[in-house]
């Protein structure tokens, strides 16, 4: 059994990584979509449990506050991260995901990055470059998920 939380700041390539490992076959659950965050942004609580619950493996991603309420449920909780230059370049570069693209939206991802991050790297068991080419990265989750008890 083995789970796998994948988190860090928007333009780190969490979501290029899910697509990756399910590309290859895991089973990937990417929050930012299909309502498992309520209103307040938050993940739906009930909903996470039970999912991490009834899947003995899985890759979610996702950077919420209460996400650490989970993380004792995680074999393996992974932090990409980059410097902010990268994260600001690919959000204003993707397709896939509105934000990051107004300067209010950049100011933010900055400030989180100088104070979330570092309480994301504080929980996590292991970081990630996020400038590393998507098929190490997937490599590297792989081998925690093969590893995991």
């Amino acid at each position: 059994m083995a789970r796998v939380l994948v988190t860090g700041m928007s333009g780190a390539g969490k979501t290029t990584l899910l697509t990756e490992l399910s590309r290859r076959g895991y089973d990937t659950i990417d929050t930012d979509s299909d309502g498992w965050t309520l209103p307040d942004g938050d993940w739906d609580e009930p909903r996470m449990a039970a999912l991490l619950t009834d899947r003995p493996v899985v890759v979610v991603s996702g950077t919420v506050a209460n996400q650490g309420h989970f993380y004792d449920r995680f074999d393996h909780v992974v932090l990409l991260s980059a410097p902010l230059g990268v994260l600001l370049d690919r959000v204003t570069a993707r397709s896939t995901n509105p934000y990051g693209k107004t300067a209010e939206q950049r100011a933010e991802i900055a400030r989180y990055v100088r104070e979330v991050e570092p309480l994301l790297r504080r929980g996590a068991t292991r970081e990630l470059d996020g400038q590393r080419p998507v098929g190490e990265l997937a490599d590297i989750v792989e081998q925690l998920l093969d590893a995991a008890p």
